[in-house]
């Protein structure tokens, strides 16, 4: 027996001696005792149970911290400029993808995310810049209509409007006969939410903002940006949009949807119909159901606003990070999100499973609106997104203040969206 033979299998023998009385629990634990912070918007924030089960899970501590959807960009923006991290897990929206890919800011997910999962998410591809995984998707967010049937049948009114003609027709009448002082929920504050809301309705109105090379096609009367941002500037003066509209963003037209203040929450979120059925969070339990988004032709088209979440380079704790985001979208934890949050799952299987469970509320109508799912930009989310996308937020609350007529409004947007390409 060799000196070198025998060193070695001492070793072996003190490794395994030393394994054995590490605990179990610690050995699947690889991360325990890191501490990670997330940031997310209020619909993404995680109720305790649940950041006290990762933690049980992982032996990782959480700090999860809630800033507005406008504000989480802002923070990114001005911590990744200082060379620090805004979060060791941040929101990353289907709408940032295009300029902090360009940027490098976040950490690329390729290797860090299971590739089973990836396999479950249809949406990943919408966060993969230049060839790589940037963000995994955790909220399966598109529009649908959602109204109060309650309010509706008040007025008489048996089925969801199909065109935006009968949209307002209905308006009128619960206007008239339900009480509801402003039935049509809409954000016009200069928002994020108020510039998704028109690109909604532009499709309601059946058309595109740009054309394949980037040419503006809402700025003439007969376009339908034009005529989306007419119909909201026309229902607002008819006293169907509550003028306090123009200080709201679209967390609080949901507020105002569970309080029954409002009948018809136009750019409503798919997974919202849960907690508006919550009778411990809505006033309107029982009330909300799902309805195709309306269109001029009859025939429903919409778009998907999915959100992800993603690990900035400057995160010190990339591996922990990389846990909390594999973790997150477990089908069980995605299941409780819905439940929890009304965040719509991701992951194909996840979706059918509640479906087939009856889990799913509205669930025929959302799945046959998923269908419908369109992207906003066909070619993928451009970098300039966030500066025309700032210009149409802008442009919508000087209309809803009376402070730009509709035809001053889209060639600011365009004027914005020319020089944001630039």
């Amino acid at each position: 027996m060799t000196k070198t033979w025998l060193r070695a299998v001492l070793a072996g023998t003190v490794a395994a001696v030393a394994l054995m009385a590490i605990p179990a629990s610690a050995q699947t634990k690889p991360y325990s005792g890191q501490s990670i912070t997330v940031l997310l918007p209020p619909w993404g924030t995680l109720p305790k149970d649940m950041t006290d089960r990762f933690t049980a899970q992982t032996g990782i501590a959480l700090d999860m911290q809630t800033l507005g959807w406008d504000d989480i960009r802002t923070k990114i923006v001005t911590s990744t400029l200082a060379g620090t991290a805004p979060a060791d897990v941040t929101e990353v929206d289907w709408s940032w993808v295009g300029q902090f890919g360009a940027a490098g800011w976040y950490e690329p997910l390729d290797g860090m995310v299971d590739a089973s999962l990836r396999k479950d998410l249809p949406t990943d591809k919408i966060f993969t810049y230049d060839g790589k995984l940037i963000a995994v998707p955790y909220n399966n967010d598109y529009r649908v209509l959602i109204v109060n049937q309650e309010q509706m049948k008040k007025a008489g009114i048996d089925k969801p409007p199909a065109t935006m003609d009968e949209l307002l027709t209905d308006a009128k009448a619960v206007k008239a006969k339900a009480g509801v002082t402003y039935p049509i929920g809409l954000p016009m504050s200069a928002t994020e939410g108020s510039a998704t809301a028109w690109y909604l309705l532009t499709k309601a109105f059946n058309g595109e903002l740009f054309d394949k090379d980037g040419k503006a096609l809402f700025t003439t009367p007969d376009s339908a940006g034009y005529k989306a941002l007419a119909f909201e500037a026309e229902a607002l003066k008819a006293g169907l949009i509550d003028p306090a509209s123009t200080g709201l963003k679209d967390v609080d037209i949901q507020e105002l949807f569970k309080g029954g203040q409002i009948t018809f929450d136009l750019a409503g979120w798919a997974g919202n119909l849960a907690l508006y059925n919550d009778k411990d969070k809505s006033k309107v339990a029982g009330q909300a159901i799902a309805a195709l988004m309306p269109n001029v032709t009859g025939k429903s088209r919409t778009f998907g606003l999915p959100g992800a979440v993603g690990i900035p380079k400057a995160s010190t704790h990339k591996q922990a990070a990389a846990a909390f985001i594999n973790w997150l979208l477990q089908p069980e934890n995605q299941a409780e999100c819905y439940t929890a949050l009304g965040n719509l799952p991701t992951r194909t299987s996840v979706l059918t499973s509640l479906n087939q469970e009856g889990k799913l509320a509205g669930g025929s109508v959302l799945i046959e609106e998923a269908a419908l799912v369109e992207p906003l930009f066909a070619q993928g989310t451009p970098g300039w997104y966030p500066q025309f996308s700032s210009a149409a937020a802008t442009a919508i609350n000087q209309v809803a203040k009376g402070q730009l007529t509709v035809d001053q409004a889209v060639k600011q947007i365009a004027a914005g969206a020319e020089d944001a390409m630039k």
